[in-house]
C-alpha cells in the first residue's frame, strides 16, 4: 500500500534509528516527558494523534517511550510499528483496578499472563491460546518492583495474573449494560480463580508480541480495589504512578545488562 512506507510509520511518524530495541509504553501522551525524565538525552521524536515518542538512553543503550492511547486497537498500531522501527522489547506501564482483595490501592501488579476479554488479540493469535508476557522481562520487572516495595498496605508487588477488557464502563457500572449479567458473571470467576487487577491494553500488547516473536512485560499501578470495599476492607485511591515508572525504568536496566551478558 502507499500509505505503509519504510520510510515513516503511519500513524506513529517515525522511523528506523529514531527509537531504542527497548521501549516503555504507557497510554497517556502526558505521562511519556515524565517518563523521559528518568532517561539521558531525552529527546521529543514525533507526536500524532494518541502517539508521542521520546527517545533517550539507559546505560549507553537507546531507549524509547511510546504512549498508546487507550484500548487494544491503538496500542497493538504502536507496537507493530515500533517492531518495524527496530524495537524487540517493550515494557508496558498503566494504572487499573483491583481485583483480588490482596491488592490495595497503590500496589504494584506485574502481569504474568492477561485474560482476553477484548477484541484485538483474537486478531493476533488462536482462541485458546494465552496472552502471556515474556518470563524474562516479567522476571525484570518482578524484581525491580520488589526493590521499591514493602509489605505494607499500597505498597507491595504482586505478580499473576490480570484482565484485559474493551469497556472501561462495563467493569465500572456492568449492571448498566443490556449484557450486565454476562459482564458479572466473568468478573465473579476471574475474582474467584485470583485475578490480580483489571486494564485495557497488555492482552494486545502481548499477543502482538507473541505472533511477532518479541518480548513484552507490563506492570501496573492500583489506583483502588472495588472489591476491598465490597468486603467492608479498607482500601484508599492512589493517583500516583512514580513507582510504576520507576520500576519499569529499573527493569529496562536490567535486561540491558543481562542482554549485554548473553549477547544478545
Amino acid at each position: 500500500m502507499a500509505l505503509l512506507t519504510e520510510n515513516e510509520q503511519f500513524h506513529l511518524k517515525i522511523k528506523k534509528g529514531d527509537v531504542g530495541r527497548y521501549a516503555i509504553l504507557p497510554g497517556d501522551p502526558g505521562r511519556v516527558p515524565l517518563i523521559a525524565k528518568y532517561l539521558d538525552n531525552a529527546e521529543f521524536v514525533a507526536s500524532n494523534r494518541e502517539y508521542t515518542t521520546y527517545t533517550g538512553y539507559l546505560l549507553g543503550e537507546k531507549v524509547s517511550v511510546v504512549s498508546t492511547g487507550i484500548g487494544g486497537p491503538s496500542a497493538a498500531i504502536a507496537v507493530e510499528e515500533l517492531i518495524r522501527s527496530g524495537t524487540d522489547t517493550f515494557i508496558r506501564i498503566g494504572t487499573s483496578g483491583g481485583m483480588d482483595i490482596s491488592v490495595s490501592g497503590g500496589d504494584l501488579v506485574v502481569a504474568q499472563a492477561s485474560i482476553r476479554s477484548e477484541g484485538t488479540s483474537h486478531e493476533y493469535i488462536p482462541e485458546n491460546y494465552p496472552a502471556v508476557a515474556d518470563f524474562e522481562v516479567t522476571t525484570a520487572l518482578k524484581a525491580a518492583g520488589d526493590a521499591l516495595s514493602e509489605d505494607v498496605d499500597g505498597k507491595r508487588c504482586h505478580v499473576g495474573v490480570v484482565h484485559s477488557k474493551d469497556s472501561f464502563y462495563g467493569e465500572i457500572e456492568p449492571l448498566q449494560m443490556p449484557v450486565g449479567d454476562k459482564l458479572s458473571d466473568s468478573w465473579a470467576a476471574y475474582v474467584k480463580c485470583g485475578c490480580l487487577t483489571s486494564e485495557m491494553e497488555s492482552a494486545a500488547i502481548f499477543s502482538v508480541a507473541l505472533a511477532r516473536r518479541k518480548r513484552a512485560g507490563a506492570v501496573f499501578t492500583a489506583l483502588w480495589n472495588v472489591e476491598r470495599s465490597n468486603a467492608g476492607l479498607p482500601d484508599t485511591v492512589c493517583m500516583d504512578s512514580d513507582r510504576a515508572i520507576r520500576t519499569a525504568v529499573n527493569a529496562v536496566k536490567i535486561l540491558i545488562e543481562q542482554d549485554r551478558k548473553n549477547g544478545i
